[in-house]
């Protein structure tokens, strides 16, 4: 099994050399190379809830802060540990912006 230098799909077999199907590299017995050039865009860091990101949108409850004691926090979930488990739920303090979360 070989795969593409250029773009690591396997490649597949033709009637005497190896194309890659996503790149159209051949290997082969006339080594004949095909390039093609990918344009990258630039990366971006994932950020799963940015400091004032989105917090418009997300949905508030009444839940007492640990920290200042105010009783509004917005909250959201997410799947932080294996696919059997059950999701951890975030809780945002609108007033200090304290972030706790639950395991439910």
């Amino acid at each position: 099994m070989k795969f593409c230098p250029n773009c690591e799909v396997k490649l597949k077999k033709s009637d005497f050399e190896l194309i890659c199907p996503k790149c159209n590299y051949v290997e082969g017995k006339d080594n004949k190379q095909t390039t093609k050039t990918v344009q990258e865009e630039p990366t971006s860091e994932f950020n799963v809830l940015a400091e004032n990101e989105g917090e418009e949108a997300l949905p508030t409850i009444k839940i007492e802060c640990e920290k200042c004691k105010n009783d509004e926090a917005v909250w959201w979930m997410l799947q932080t540990r294996s696919a059997d488990e059950p999701t951890t739920q975030f809780y945002r303090c609108t007033k200090c912006r304290y972030t706790w979360r639950n395991y439910a």
